[in-house]
């Protein structure tokens, strides 16, 4: 199953307010990114966050772990239910962007 345009396209507006938001096809589902940093990926319609520290304290017992691909890092999967609640979800891509390292050029 791959992931639909339409909830690729809800993920974006709902976090808009973070930053520079933007999804990108790779390999046929999703990288989400905000202000040039891959924050999560969007496999199967499911949508998984990378872990900081500062976004698991923030999420709490909110999500569960999982993997987006095999060989995938694991990650924050966000039910939709989360990322309806639009402040909630901005928080939580804003801390994780902050968060993150940028990556390096090779």
């Amino acid at each position: 199953m791959s992931t639909e345009q339409s909830f690729v396209d809800y993920i974006v507006e709902q976090a808009s307010l973070a930053g520079d938001i933007y999804a990108r096809k790779m390999f046929g589902e999703y990288a989400l990114y905000c202000d040039n940093k891959v924050v999560g990926l969007i496999t199967d319609n499911t949508l998984y966050i990378k872990i900081t520290d500062e976004g698991k304290a923030f999420v709490g017992d909110n999500y569960q772990e999982g993997n987006a691909y095999n060989g995938a890092k694991t990650s924050m999967v966000i039910i939709e239910d989360l990322v309806s609640d639009r402040v909630w979800f901005t928080e939580l891509i804003r801390i994780t962007t902050v968060n993150l390292p940028f990556s390096k050029k090779k």
